[in-house]
C-alpha cells in the first residue's frame, strides 16, 4: 500500500497545480500523462528536460513552456480537459471516446497515437481462473472506473455470460490505483487484475501472478487534444504532434537508453524503483507508434456500449483529426 499514498500525494500536488496555472510569457502547454510505461513517450521527455534537453520546447520555440501534469488514469484527464485545466493529454482509448460522445464530438480530439498492446488480464497463480464463467463471485482490479481496461474487463465477462453492472454483478471489477492493485494482488485480496505495464510485468515477477488474457495489438495510449485548444493552436499542435513522431521513432530506435530514462523518471518523479530487467519485459509486450485510425475506436465503443458507458452510436467522423 505504501505505493498507494505515495501516488496520493503525487495526484494531490498535480490537482493543486492544476488549480493554480502558473503565470509566464509566451505559451504554455499544458500535457497529461500517466505513470507508466505505456506513456513512455512523457518519462521520456520529462527525463531529457531533467538533463536540460528540452523534447518539445527545443522543437515548438524557446517562447513555449511545456507544464506536465500526473494522472492515474484516463477519466480524470478528460475530467481536466473539461474543465480547462490541460490542453494535450496522453490517455487511453476508451475515456477519450467517452470524453468525445460526452461533449457530442465538440470538446476532444485524438492527434497521435502513442502505444499499442502493454495490457493484460493478470491472475492469481492458485485462483483456477481460465475462462469468464470462472470468475462469478471473484474480485477483479482494473486502474479507473470507465478508463479503457476497467470497459475491457467488464465487456470480456459479459461476453462470457456473466451479468456484470456498473456497481456489482455477477462478479466485482473493482477500481484500484495501480500501485495498490500489486499490494492487494499479493495479499490475496483481489483475485485477478486488468491492468498495463509495468503494472502487468509487476503482477508477474512479484506476486507470481500469470496472464490470461494480453491485448497484443489494441490501442493502449493516444495522444488527445482539447477540440478549442487545436482550433485557437492549430500551427502550434501540428508542430508538437510533429515533436511527438520524432521522439516515437527515436525511443523505437534506442530502446535501452529510452528505458533507463522511463526509469529514471518513474523514480525521480515518483518513487517508484523498477529493475532494468522489468522494464526489459514490459517493453516487449508494447508496440510503440504514433500512427492511429478512426476504425480502431469501432470496436471501443462496441464494448463501452455493451457495458453501458456508453448511450447511442455517435458520430466519430470528427474524433481523429490530425493537425
Amino acid at each position: 500500500m505504501r505505493y498507494g499514498f505515495r501516488f496520493i500525494l503525487v495526484l494531490a500536488f498535480s490537482l493543486v497545480v492544476i488549480a493554480s496555472p502558473a503565470i509566464a510569457q509566451g505559451t504554455i502547454v499544458r500535457v497529461g500523462h500517466f505513470p507508466n510505461i505505456t506513456h513512455v513517450q512523457a518519462l521520456v521527455a520529462r527525463a531529457f528536460e531533467r538533463q536540460g534537453r528540452n523534447w518539445f520546447r527545443d522543437r515548438l520555440g524557446q517562447d513555449v513552456k511545456i507544464e506536465w501534469y500526473t494522472y492515474n488514469a484516463g477519466p480524470s484527464a478528460m475530467e481536466a480537459i473539461f474543465a480547462n485545466s490541460l490542453d494535450l493529454t496522453y490517455v487511453g482509448p476508451n475515456p477519450a471516446l467517452n470524453a468525445y460522445a460526452r461533449s457530442r464530438g465538440d470538446e476532444v480530439r485524438v492527434i497521435a497515437g502513442a502505444v499499442n498492446g502493454g495490457s493484460a488480464l493478470v491472475v492469481r497463480p492458485d485462483a483456477d481462473l481460465t475462462k469468464p464463467a470462472d470468475f462469478r463471485g471473484k474480485r477483479i482490479a482494473t486502474p479507473q472506473f470507465g478508463n479503457t481496461q476497467d470497459v475491457a474487463a467488464r465487456a470480456w465477462l459479459v461476453a462470457g455470460g456473466l451479468r456484470i453492472t456498473q456497481t456489482g454483478g455477477d462478479a466485482q471489477v473493482l477500481p484500484t490505483s495501480n500501485p495498490d492493485q500489486l499490494s492487494l494482488f499479493q495479499n490475496k485480496q483481489l483475485d485477478a487484475v486488468w491492468t498495463v505495464e509495468p503494472w502487468v510485468s509487476r503482477l508477474e515477477s512479484e506476486a507470481g501472478g500469470k496472464i490470461l488474457v494480453e491485448e497484443k495489438d489494441a490501442i493502449t495510449t493516444v495522444l488527445v487534444s482539447s477540440a478549442s485548444f487545436l482550433s485557437k493552436n492549430r500551427d502550434l499542435v501540428r508542430n508538437f504532434v510533429a515533436a511527438h513522431r520524432e521522439l516515437t521513432e527515436w525511443i523505437k530506435q534506442n530502446p535501452e537508453e529510452a528505458q533507463r530514462l522511463a526509469r529514471e523518471e518513474l523514480q525521480t518523479s515518483f518513487r517508484v524503483d523498477m529493475a532494468p530487467e522489468l522494464v526489459a519485459r514490459a517493453w516487449s509486450r508494447m508496440n510503440i507508434t504514433s500512427d492511429v485510425k478512426r476504425d480502431a475506436f469501432q470496436a471501443f465503443m462496441t464494448s463501452a456500449q455493451k457495458v453501458g458507458f456508453m448511450r447511442g452510436a455517435p458520430d466519430l467522423s470528427r474524433l481523429v483529426e490530425t493537425p
